[in-house]
Formats: C-alpha cells, sequence, structure tokens
C-alpha cells in the first residue's frame, strides 16, 4: 500500500515535521496558520478556522459568492476541525479538496491555492475585527 494522500502532501510541500504513517488527519503549521488536512479514502480536504469569531460574520459572507468565482476555497460554518472529534467548536472556516490520488504537482497547487486564500480570509478577517466599533461618519450617509 503507498502512502497516504497527507503523507503525500507534505513531501510535495517540504513540510519538515514527520507525518506519522497511516494518518486520517494531521494539523500542518505553517506560516502562523494550523491549517488541517482530513482524507477520506477518496478526498483530501484542507481547512482553516477564521478565528474564534470574534467578527462579522454576516460580513464575511456577503464576500463569500464573490470570492467563489476566483477561487476554489468555500467559505463555512460548522464543526471545526470539520472531521469533528474531542476539541471541535461551531465556528467559520474556509475549505478545499482535492482527489487523495492527486500527483504530486496537483497537491503542491491545492496547498498553495489554499494557503494564499487563507491569508486573504485572514485579511478579511482582521479588517472586519478593526472595523467593528466604527460606524458609518455622519457625512457618509445619504439621507431622503
Amino acid at each position: 500500500m503507498g502512502s497516504s494522500a497527507i503523507e503525500r502532501l507534505a513531501e510535495a510541500i517540504g513540510y519538515p515535521d514527520r507525518i506519522p504513517e497511516g494518518v486520517a488527519s494531521f494539523i500542518l503549521r505553517t506560516d502562523g496558520m494550523e491549517i488541517a488536512a482530513a482524507e477520506d479514502g477518496r478526498r483530501l480536504t484542507l481547512s482553516y478556522a477564521l478565528g474564534d469569531g470574534d467578527f462579522d460574520l454576516d460580513a464575511l459572507a456577503r464576500l463569500a459568492a464573490g470570492r467563489m468565482l476566483k477561487e476554489d476555497a468555500a467559505l463555512a460554518y460548522g464543526a471545526f476541525p470539520p472531521t469533528g472529534g474531542s476539541g471541535s467548536a461551531a465556528r467559520a472556516f474556509i475549505w478545499q479538496d482535492a482527489p487523495a490520488d492527486a500527483d504530486r504537482l496537483k497537491l503542491t497547487r491545492l496547498f498553495e491555492t489554499f494557503a494564499d486564500s487563507c491569508d486573504w480570509w485572514r485579511e478579511r478577517v482582521d479588517g472586519i475585527a478593526a472595523h467593528a466599533d466604527e460606524s458609518v461618519p455622519e457625512t457618509m450617509m445619504i439621507r431622503p
């Protein structure tokens, strides 16, 4: 039997830590992020929690439709990590998947595009949190 998709992903991206043999899920720590990788035999899914909910979820949801036209990562809300288990909590996260039998190039591209998506969404979450207490200035309001 060959190596798992998670092991092949880690090898493809040059992940420095050893991935335990036969794991179905693993947290990849890179660039200040914790990206959850999970494999169910047919699909390899990457997911990333967008903070602990200290932001306006409605504001994120308004961005999701347009973002789906630009990337394969999708915004979701539910148990994180999506695989469940101890420590799962409801929160906003993004996820993206690929066939578990994807080749090295596709796995590398999956991780690169997903990490880019994580960066974009982190910037939006930071921006929403930074402006949470601001109201629209009176001079910008249009009144009938």
